[in-house]
């Protein structure tokens, strides 16, 4: 995991300056939604202290109102309550997936990332204990799942596509493992984390 971490380390923003609300997609986003305020949120990408390296994704039910059915990172939006976006990734960790506080190390962020659905992300990249226990939440994930870190810095494994949105075509990116679709927001956050660590050109 040592040099993960030292590779990590070299590619995230760290944990004392974290990023504005504008996400690095900001220009994108406004041709494809406006300027209007995005609401604030936060993900835990989450990779455990194992011998893979997995990182956690979950699987959402099919009766949450955004985003049912995708494979995504257990996060969701700022409450008033939470001191910063590693406190909402680390309580949204912990109601989605039961991941107790104590087994997470944060280690720094990615630039935030806006979505067609009116957020701007903040994902907290974090080292999760190789015994940390995990007990989804039925009502928001359907199942969890986990993948070696190894399988995303293989350029086979990227794929590459493109897809209308109100009329404007955009270069997406996707991953398929074991039957899963990796892809949208949760893909293009994985790829911005692959581009800073030098796995993919920029």
């Amino acid at each position: 995991m040592d040099d993960l971490l030292a590779r990590l380390h070299g590619a995230l923003l760290p944990l004392e300056a974290p990023p504005g609300p504008h996400g690095w997609n900001h220009d994108d986003m406004v041709r494809l939604i406006g300027d209007v305020p995005r609401r604030r949120a936060a993900v835990l990408i989450g990779i455990r202290d194992d011998r893979e390296q997995n990182v956690l994704f979950t699987l959402r039910t099919d009766t949450l109102q955004q985003h049912a059915g995708q494979v995504a990172f257990p996060g969701g939006r700022v409450e008033a309550s939470d001191a910063d976006v590693v406190a909402t990734a680390l309580r949204e960790s912990r109601e989605e997936i039961g991941l107790d506080e104590r087994f997470v190390t944060p280690l720094g962020y990615l630039e935030a990332m806006e979505t067609i659905s009116g957020f701007s992300v903040t994902p907290v990249v974090a080292r999760i204990a190789a015994n940390a226990p995990l007990k989804p939440d039925p009502g928001e994930v359907a199942e969890v799942f986990e993948v070696p870190f190894a399988f995303f810095t293989d350029p086979a494994n990227l794929r590459r596509y493109r897809m209308d949105f109100r009329g404007h075509n955009r270069e997406m990116v996707e991953f398929l493992h074991a039957g899963y679709r990796i892809w949208g927001a949760t893909a293009a956050m994985l790829f911005n984390l692959l581009k800073r660590m030098g796995h993919v050109p920029c």
